[in-house]
């Protein structure tokens, strides 16, 4: 099964990427949603995706967020075939160890733009850092960590996105949201931005295919 809101997800990333590179990717669109829509197990449906990055290494900066992609797929579409608390199974506690470091941040936003369609509320970058990640919270702080430059930031959402550039490029490389930072503050800056945002966007990003197919990502979620 593939859940709507990702099939959609798939197809605005690689047009973007398409759009801002000199790749075309948009031809690998359905064997994407093959990979996704397979009735295999969680971890074969995880190979089928990996088959399809080392067989066209273009894409491979792609992966790990499209990764999050399957992992909310599952979430919204697989888990139903599934017996009612198979997240609480040791099956499913496996599956999370052997994934432990596959994936990036991008699968936390998903989750809470999925939150916010459920609760009907618009997405916020402080509702987001404080209510769904709880960065203030003691027993949270490993969030807190990984968080810390877009808290020590979040002014940039009132400025102009080359501010947001600045700040992205002078991110350590070990920071877990240094490819992240770009596209993410951007979609909380503006996050129903029109065709010249984007294109303003685009102008200033850091890598701007991906920035680009992850922003899209997002906006397609929200």
């Amino acid at each position: 099964m593939i859940d709507q809101k990702v099939e959609s997800a798939i197809e605005a990333a690689l047009e973007a990427y398409s759009k801002y590179s000199t790749f075309v990717a948009t031809p690998f669109i359905n064997v994407f949603k093959e990979a996704f829509a397979s009735e295999e197990d969680f971890l074969t449906k995880i190979d089928l995706l990996d088959e399809v990055f080392d067989d066209y290494p273009k894409l491979e900066e792609l992966r790990e967020v499209f990764f999050d992609l399957l992992m909310i797929n599952f979430f919204s579409a697989d888990v139903k075939k599934l017996e009612e608390d198979y997240l609480d199974s040791p099956e499913w506690e496996d599956i999370e160890e052997e994934t432990l470091d596959r994936g990036t941040e991008l699968l936390n936003v998903l989750l809470y733009l999925n939150e916010c369609e459920d609760e009907d509320i618009e997405p916020e970058l402080d509702d987001y850092l404080k209510e769904f990640l709880l960065v203030d919270e003691d027993e949270f702080q490993d969030e807190y960590s990984i968080y810390e430059p877009v808290i020590a930031n979040q002014i940039l959402i009132d400025g102009p996105v080359e501010e947001i550039t600045n700040v992205a490029e002078s991110l350590p490389e070990d920071s877990e949201l240094k490819e992240l930072f770009y596209p993410l503050m951007c979609f909380f800056q503006n996050t129903d931005p029109s065709e010249d945002e984007k294109s303003e966007i685009a102008e200033n990003a850091v890598n701007k295919e991906f920035d680009m197919a992850v922003l899209e990502i997002l906006l397609s979620f929200k």
